[in-house]
């Protein structure tokens, strides 16, 4: 690695790890705690790259990357923050940032971005290709999360908000698929336009379909929960996608059920999958990013106070119980349940016991094959499935009940059936009378463990 590296950041730890980093790999480092010397180094011509923090004691450093841009067009810049929402990736993407990484970061991901950028000589913006920068809606969107999927997503999304191709968003219940949609809308070019949500209610009528299109305009479409639209609306969705010419807005869909699958077992339309699925975007279920259990919980708080409600916070006992906690209806279950502790909390601070006491009455699903000798597997289904609702004392449990209630019951039929069969999946799938592919995605998808072995059965 080759070149003169400037470093911006408040935090000395950071400036002197990432000084040593640098200089080790063969780079020269000047760096800095504010960001008008930053720029009086940017003015004085130093530098092939810039590493900056986003929030200093002196300005915000998004809002130096026109200035530089400007001063010194093809000068890349690496933002880092501790701010990890969607927004921050969205208005470093907004301001021409040559790549963006949360804190905290690991050193030797940045190290390769950094060598990048180094090495790849970058376009020159032009003053067109310059965007006004996105205010953050009013509502807050609860998109949160420094774990490297949810990064991952951010950056995705940043990519292709303004890219003309259809989005296909993918995910549990609650996970925030709608949220992501409507991002995408709000931080683009169309953002001053409609958003339309459509069922497969707004579709059912001869003039349906015109009546989407007059509202939507020149917007954004989303097709909630495309997997649930049967074959008469999937048909009405296509002849309506084809029928767009100049000035047609925006299309995405959302989906809780696997497509694939769905178009495997004859039930969605091959043609439909292909036009949604300009790009896919797959949210990760709250379970597969722990780390960002903490972070949503302290946002609902602060969300809840800021909202009139009473100030409250979690002991280290009770943020434990939350983190430990699978969330089966992830994020919008996590929110409901700190509304709820806000409110039923005897003191500003929440304990364990209280968390466990609403965490009691928000069961996770229990194994659904009953020991009882001689019970039916439906009966014993019957059985922990009456115990599941009457632990909610009388609320409705968390949204996409039927797809978990199917995981929890495949999860130990495929590794019975793997287990009979001696791992051999061509004739476990055979056994179970489904497709093999579909059986390889299973077993990938419910981390279900294969060995090969001499067949019992």
């Amino acid at each position: 690695m080759d070149g003169t590296v400037l470093v911006a950041d408040d935090d000395r730890t950071i400036r002197t790890v990432l000084t040593q980093a640098l200089t080790r790999a063969g780079c020269k480092v000047h760096a800095t705690s504010s960001l008008v010397t930053l720029m009086r180094w940017v003015d004085e011509g130093k530098g092939d790259l810039v590493i900056s923090d986003v929030v200093m004691p002196d300005g915000n450093g998004l809002d130096m990357l026109p200035k530089i841009g400007e001063k010194r067009p093809g000068l890349p810049v690496i933002v880092i923050s501790a701010q990890n929402t969607i927004m921050t990736a969205i208005q470093a993407t907004e301001a021409d940032a040559y790549d963006y990484l949360p804190k905290p970061f690991d050193l030797p991901d940045l190290m390769k971005r950094a060598g990048r950028a180094l090495d790849i000589k970058r376009r020159v913006p032009t003053p067109a290709a310059s965007h006004d920068r996105v205010e953050a809606p009013q509502d807050d969107l609860p998109l949160v999360g420094r774990t490297p999927a949810m990064q991952a997503l951010y950056r995705l999304v940043a990519r292709v908000m303004n890219a003309d191709l259809p989005v296909l968003i993918t995910g549990e219940s609650g996970t925030g698929k709608s949220l992501i949609a409507r991002a995408i809308h709000d931080f683009s070019d169309r953002r001053t336009r409609p958003f339309v949500t459509v069922t497969a209610g707004d579709l059912a009528t001869p003039d349906g379909p015109q009546q989407v299109l007059a509202r939507a305009k020149d917007g954004s479409i989303l097709f909630d929960e495309i997997g649930d639209f049967d074959a008469a609306a999937q048909g009405v969705i296509v002849r309506l996608l084809d029928s767009f010419g100049e000035g047609a807005p925006r299309v995405m869909a959302a989906s809780q059920q696997d497509l694939t699958e769905r178009m495997e077992a004859g039930d969605f339309r091959q043609d439909l999958f292909y036009r949604l699925s300009g790009v896919t975007l797959a949210v990760p279920p709250l379970r597969e990013r722990v780390d960002d259990i903490p972070l949503l919980a302290e946002h609902f708080l602060a969300r809840t106070e800021r909202d009139g409600g009473p100030a409250r916070s979690l002991s280290p006992g009770a943020m434990e119980m939350i983190r430990a906690y699978s969330w089966p209806g992830n994020v919008r279950q996590l929110e409901n349940t700190v509304r709820r502790l806000t409110v039923t909390a005897q003191a500003e601070g929440i304990g364990k016991a209280e968390v466990e006491a609403v965490l009691g009455n928000q069961p996770e699903i229990e194994p659904l094959i009953g020991s009882g000798d001689g019970e039916k597997l439906s009966a014993s289904v019957a059985k922990h499935l009456r115990r599941y609702f009457d632990l909610h004392g009388g609320v409705l449990p968390p949204p996409g009940l039927y797809t978990r209630i199917l995981r929890e019951v495949e999860a130990p039929l495929i590794e019975i059936a793997l287990d009979a069969t001696g791992g051999n999946q061509a004739k476990c799938a055979d056994l179970l009378g489904i497709n093999r592919n579909t059986l390889r995605k299973k077993i990938t998808d419910l981390d279900i463990r294969v060995t090969r072995r001499r067949k019992l059965m």
